[in-house]
């Protein structure tokens, strides 16, 4: 059986120690309270300290939560309330499109798939939540970049791979593709990432009318497409998903 690891033991200890208990602690009490010679616990508190995860009052010299680890909290809770919010409203989208439903939050250049629904039928299919997608290329990583200043950067400084002939990678071309995704209130991958493949994706919205994630449909293109062009009862019922679920995540109506 593998060792743990006893320097993350301590600061995962510490952590919690600050979490509990007075808002406040001062380096003695965490040292004596976690049975760790002073200056052992100094040297995890300023690691924790610069990565942001804990800070120090100037004033008192006492240690809190820092904010990078209340925001690393927030992002899961967000992520979990986005998922438990989509849960009714992205079955009936598989139900009604017969296809496979994702959904998916922006994670480290590229979109992270936290709820998968298969699409209903007796096929063979693999569970992709936890798989990452590309921004540029994919109906939900496009809608994302469209809506979230922070994923339209990180698409931006990104190198934008080409997967097959029909993925745009030049910048010019692929703002003017999020322009149309902003107009028209949902993005298309027909081919971009993967060859006989299209998706179509909408964002969602929180209380704050922030973007929060993407929804979207995957399949065959014989499937999703007529004449070339995405069918436009699948766009509509990909964007009445994206409506409802954001409206229970209190974004009103959009």
């Amino acid at each position: 059986m593998a060792r743990n690891i006893q320097s993350l033991e301590r600061a995962a200890a510490m952590l919690r120690l600050l979490a509990g208990g007075e808002r406040r602690l001062g380096l003695s009490d965490i040292a004596s309270s976690l049975g760790l010679a002073k200056g052992t616990a100094h040297g995890i508190l300023r690691t924790l300290q610069q990565e942001g995860f804990v800070e120090q009052d100037d004033a008192s010299g006492r240690y809190q939560l820092g904010a990078e680890l209340l925001r690393l909290g927030t992002t899961y809770l967000d992520v979990h309330e986005l998922r438990a919010r989509a849960l009714v409203w992205t079955d009936d989208l598989a139900r009604s499109s017969g296809e496979s439903v994702y959904l998916g939050v922006l994670h480290q250049q590229g979109v992270l798939i936290v709820h998968h629904v298969f699409r209903p039928d007796d096929s063979r299919q693999v569970l992709e939540i936890g798989a990452m997608q590309p921004l540029h290329s994919t109906a939900l990583g496009k809608v994302l970049s469209a809506y979230d200043p922070v994923a339209h950067s990180e698409a931006i400084e990104a190198d934008r791979k080409v997967f097959t002939d029909k993925t745009v990678s030049d910048l010019d071309a692929f703002e003017h593709i999020l322009d149309m995704t902003r107009a028209r209130g949902y993005a298309a991958d027909v081919e971009e990432t993967w060859e006989g493949v299209a998706s179509v994706a909408a964002a969602i919205h929180d209380r704050r009318r922030m973007p929060v994630g993407s929804v979207g449909i995957t399949g065959a293109v014989e499937r999703l497409c007529r004449d070339g062009e995405l069918r436009p009862e699948l766009i509509a019922a990909v964007r009445d998903c994206a409506r409802a679920v954001s409206r229970d995540l209190g974004a009103g109506r959009f």
